[in-house]
């Protein structure tokens, strides 16, 4: 008869090891989870303090009175006056546009202006002046001849169609005479106003011309040249950029849900990547009226207050417009606050309160709450 005794714990079989392990671990995983659940709220006390309301906005950075520069007229690159960078003034050639029709044109009516001027003192008025004289001296002379004839008539002298046929010379002749400056004055009118047209054709084709040379419109840089010698010009696409050498803007856009808050003279604090942990300062000066109806946004400008000692058109900015400020404000922070006009007291009652001034992190309370009680952050 065998005799069997209880094996010592050390001696168990692995199994039953790994399984009293595997139950041990299940008991501490449910009582970290319990524990969990049971974690103490967060509390908080209000703070008095300052707090802004602003209104956020993004753009880029533009040079002062800053311009896309567009030729009026279609060609070919001719010849390139500046270089990019370049310092210019009002009515500094930038492009030459090649044209053999608008020289040619300028030309032609150069020579048209030159000849009608010639006619205006040309043969055909001093032809017309002869024939005012020579009808002059016929009036003349048949006027001496009626005279004579009526002082014989007079005298019972001749005879009466003798009479008529010098008085009918006479008035042929002074007629003559008035249709001889009639024409005269007409053909003045038409040469002079052969001149006139003349005159204006060759300033319109000198202004096509000139077009061919695209000039700067202000003083400025010239930031950018977008075409090459021999390259086609159109009127559509922009060949340079010029704006102000030294005065810079920030055009920011502003959400229609904000405009309306926004007014110049606001303080705009700015952050640019180029100048990474400076904050700028800035004034609102303009407020564009019209809404872009694809992004939903109003562009609004604001010139800077305090500049960086370099800035270049299209860098990237991004804005707090200051709305309003106050000082000894009790605060509490946002994330305390229920549905925008509740908070949750430490002995879980629910109150309502009055909120003013917002910002990202905290609400300005008005009334309903004071400094000594505290508050649970709301579980959600």
């Amino acid at each position: 008869m065998h005799r069997y005794e209880k094996l010592p714990h050390e001696y168990a079989p692995k199994h039953k090891k790994q399984s009293v392990l595997k139950h041990t671990l299940r008991i501490a995983v449910l009582l970290l989870l319990f524990l969990a659940c049971k974690k103490t709220p967060e509390r908080v006390q209000p703070t008095v303090g300052q707090i802004t309301e602003s209104v956020y906005a993004s753009g880029i950075i533009k040079s002062q009175n800053q311009y896309q520069v567009y030729s009026t007229v279609g060609g070919l690159v001719q010849k390139i006056w500046v270089k990019e960078g370049a310092v210019v003034r009002q009515g500094d050639p930038l492009f030459t546009i090649q044209s053999e029709t608008a020289r040619l044109g300028a030309e032609n009516a150069q020579l048209a202006a030159d000849f009608t001027e010639m006619n205006t003192r040309g043969e055909r008025l001093s032809e017309l002046h002869s024939a005012i004289e020579t009808a002059r001296s016929k009036m003349l002379h048949d006027s001496l001849l009626l005279t004579r004839q009526q002082g014989l008539w007079a005298q019972q002298i001749g005879s009466k169609v003798e009479l008529e046929q010098r008085e009918l010379a006479y008035t042929t002749s002074t007629n003559n005479y008035e249709a001889a400056l009639l024409r005269y004055k007409d053909l003045q009118k038409q040469l002079q106003f052969a001149a006139a047209q003349a005159k204006k054709q060759l300033s319109i084709s000198q202004n096509n011309a000139r077009d061919y040379i695209i000039r700067s419109q202000t003083d400025g840089r010239v930031y950018s040249i977008a075409r090459e010698l021999g390259e086609i010009v159109n009127t559509q696409a922009p060949v340079a950029v010029i704006g102000d050498a030294d005065q810079f803007i920030a055009e920011l856009q502003v959400d229609e849900s904000d405009i309306a808050r926004i007014k110049p003279g606001q303080r705009t604090l700015l952050t640019m990547d180029s100048y990474k942990g400076q904050v700028l300062e800035a004034v609102i000066v303009q407020l564009d009226p019209l809404m872009n109806e694809r992004t939903r946004t109003f562009t609004v400008e604001a010139t800077f207050t305090q500049k960086p000692p370099t800035l270049y058109p299209y860098l990237s900015a991004e804005a707090n417009i200051i709305i309003q400020s106050r000082e000894n404000a009790l605060t509490i922070p946002r994330a305390y606050l229920l549905d925008d006009s509740t908070v949750l007291l430490s002995n879980e009652e629910k109150r309502k309160v009055v909120t003013g001034l917002k910002d990202y992190q905290k609400v300005e309370i008005v009334r309903g709450l004071d400094a000594t009680e505290t508050i649970v952050k709301p579980v959600k």
